[in-house]
């Protein structure tokens, strides 16, 4: 086959599979959440980004914050989140561009999301904070301003760089484009890769993830506007330009420290290293990668109660 014939054939199946994914979409009105709770949506720079919160409005606040894949949402702490509810108010958002926060084509930074938590745990009175994985790098980073007085931070083998340091800035721009870009996320949001990467470095066991978590990750990924944000996490735009332990030295709260044995994308070894660093404790999970929390979730509300008592 000649070189036309070539390039038109592959115009012609990603322009296919962009179609089948349009077809595919979901509205956003129609993805329900993923936590049982009160829906509550804070306005921020136009967008209305969803939050659940749970719990006795008089108990401590606690704000959990997803980590950021390409299926994303507060769901990730479906696990744990009515138990904590039992003791503390909680407060599970969905990050900008994920689950059921609006979703526009902007190109977003990790400045984007630090800015963001910045404001929105401002709005809380001294909160406790959870998050997970590169979140929790973006909380680390606005935990010593004066503006957010949290009390303390949980972090679930947070890590600084999710993605190609440096960033590549034409990844980011071929998945924002309107045809190949919505053929790729197609492929990359589909239900095969969604376990191929649940098993490769989410959960050690992948049997703990069941089919119902399988199709609400499919379906938060094909909301409408669902490439953009993932766009700049798969290219690396979303890495965080902070070093964690000079961060977390400076927020001067106490910190605990979450890892799974197994996790091969930030291994244990960066943990202890950080652990030292900080002097916290580092509470290590066998069996499990990224989302201890979720394979582990009675063994993970005890280190939370130990945590936070």
């Amino acid at each position: 086959m000649n070189r036309p014939r070539l390039l038109g054939g592959l115009a012609l199946g990603a322009g296919a599979v962009a179609a089948w994914t349009r077809r595919s979409r979901i509205d956003p009105d129609a993805l329900e959440p993923a936590l049982d709770g009160e829906e509550r949506s804070y306005r921020w720079r136009g967008m209305d980004v969803a939050y659940v919160v749970a719990g006795d409005p008089d108990a401590q606040p606690l704000v959990l914050v997803h980590g950021v894949n390409a299926a994303g949402s507060a769901g990730e702490w479906r696990a744990v989140f009515d138990a904590l509810a039992e003791e503390y108010r909680v407060i599970a958002p969905d990050l900008p561009g994920f689950g059921r926060s609006d979703r526009p084509a902007l190109r977003y930074s990790a400045a984007l999301y630090t800015d963001f938590l910045r404001e929105f745990l401002a709005t809380f009175d001294r909160p406790r904070v959870i998050a997970s994985s590169l979140s929790a790098a973006y909380v680390a980073d606005v935990a010593g301003d004066p503006d957010v007085d949290l009390r303390s931070l949980l972090l679930v083998v947070p890590t600084t760089v999710a993605g190609p340091d440096p960033p590549k800035t034409w990844l980011r721009e071929l998945l924002r484009s309107p045809v190949l870009g919505e053929a790729l996320f197609g492929l990359i949001a589909s239900k095969p890769s969604i376990r191929y990467f649940n098993a490769d470095h989410g959960y050690d066991d992948p049997d703990a993830v069941g089919e119902d978590w399988i199709d609400y990750e499919w379906r938060t990924a094909h909301v409408a506007g669902a490439r953009f944000a993932p766009a700049s996490f798969i290219a690396g735009h979303l890495n965080a330009a902070v070093t964690l332990s000079d961060a977390l030295e400076t927020a001067a709260v106490p910190v605990t420290l979450v890892w799974g044995r197994e996790t091969e994308l930030t291994p244990l070894s960066e943990g202890r290293e950080l652990a030292t660093a900080v002097d916290c404790p580092l509470v290590v999970f066998d069996r499990a990668k990224l989302l201890p929390h979720v394979e582990h979730p009675e063994a993970f509300l005890g280190v939370v109660a130990d945590h936070l008592a």
